[in-house]
């Protein structure tokens, strides 16, 4: 009897501390959370912003976080930013948004409302996905106008930060 209280106390203690490190973890909403995607071509999302070429300060993507995450609270759109050095086994990088998109499932899944940015920017490249319910009101054509005006010429300043922070800044206003 006294063993069974001992586990019985330990696997409470455990479990109150697997909880208390769980408090400080946002929440991003990407609909497809399945840890099955072991299997995936794409890395686990790790939030809004997720840098593996190493374009943005740690300061720059908490900026960013912030954005993305506040305009989700207000509309419950989801903008994820992506910045990649290879899009293999994808032939470019329209395809391999788009794969990427549906399988981090980002936006709502009951509103389809994801846009996803992937940079490339030793291939200096970029493009915006979509999901469906997002393509209603930006299109193919915002995206580009957004694209070729806005965060190109930060770009091809070095200025990447500034470069994504105005594109979102615009796409969100005509959201």
């Amino acid at each position: 009897m006294k063993k069974e209280k001992v586990i019985i106390i330990l696997l409470l203690i455990i479990t109150v501390f697997s909880c208390k490190s769980r408090e400080n973890e946002k929440e991003v909403v990407f609909f497809n959370k399945s840890k099955e995607v072991v299997q995936s071509k794409f890395p686990f999302p790790i939030g809004y912003v997720n840098d593996y070429e190493d374009v943005f300060t740690k300061e720059e993507e908490e900026k960013l976080e912030k954005l993305i995450d506040d305009y989700e609270k207000e509309s419950t759109n989801v903008i994820a930013v992506v910045t990649i050095s290879s899009y293999d086994p994808y032939k470019n990088i329209e395809d391999y948004s788009l794969a990427l998109a549906n399988d981090w499932g980002v936006g709502r899944k009951d509103k389809n409302n994801g846009l996803t940015i992937v940079i490339n920017k030793l291939k200096r490249e970029i493009r915006i996905s979509t999901g469906l319910g997002t393509e209603k009101t930006l299109t193919d054509e915002i995206c580009k106008k957004v694209i070729d005006s806005i965060i190109i010429p930060e770009f091809k300043n070095e200025n990447y930060y500034e470069g994504v922070e105005k594109g979102i800044r615009s796409l969100i206003k005509q959201w």
